[in-house]
């Protein structure tokens, strides 16, 4: 597993460390390595993260994905278990698809220096992150609460566990 923690916050709903399963990331290259780094850190540095029925935080988040599911083992800092979510990948699959689309035109456009249209792209990202952000909170309702800025990070956590270049 990789492993990512920051020092310690103030509220004890929140993630403290995120452990990677390698067999499931996608084997990329150093920017795709990058991007799961920044979105690790952007989710440690500040979060917000509610285990429904539990007040035992700060937490260590496991992530992995299995049968199609992404799979987040939830353990306290201490390393006791607290519980295990599944969430379906399909429904975050369609919307991953058109968002890694959409990343490949804004990237081009970044590459040909056209501002408009580089602008105009980038309202069609921000708008599908929104949406799997949304989308995510909605999948984990009942079981864990998080704000819309944390499922933003954790949709950028999983777009980037799926990015392949």
């Amino acid at each position: 597993m990789t492993e990512s923690s920051l020092p310690p916050e103030t509220s004890n709903n929140r993630i403290a460390r995120i452990n990677l399963d390698e067999a499931s990331l996608a084997r990329g290259n150093a920017s795709i390595e990058h991007e799961r780094e920044v979105a690790i850190f952007d989710i440690l540095d500040g979060n917000s993260f509610e285990v429904v029925g539990h007040d035992s935080g700060p937490y260590i988040l496991d992530f992995a994905i299995a049968d199609d599911r992404l799979v987040m083992k939830i353990e306290t800092e201490g390393g006791e278990p607290v519980t295990t979510h599944q969430v379906a990948m399909s429904p975050l699959k369609r919307l991953l698809k058109d968002y890694f689309l959409v990343l490949d035109s804004y990237y081009q456009a970044i590459k040909s220096g056209q501002p408009s249209r580089i602008q105009a792209i980038d309202i069609g990202r921000r708008g599908l992150h929104d949406e799997g952000s949304r989308l995510l909170q909605e999948r984990l309702d009942g079981k864990v609460t998080i704000d819309f800025d944390t499922a933003r990070r954790l949709f950028t956590l999983i777009s980037a566990l799926h990015w392949k270049g």
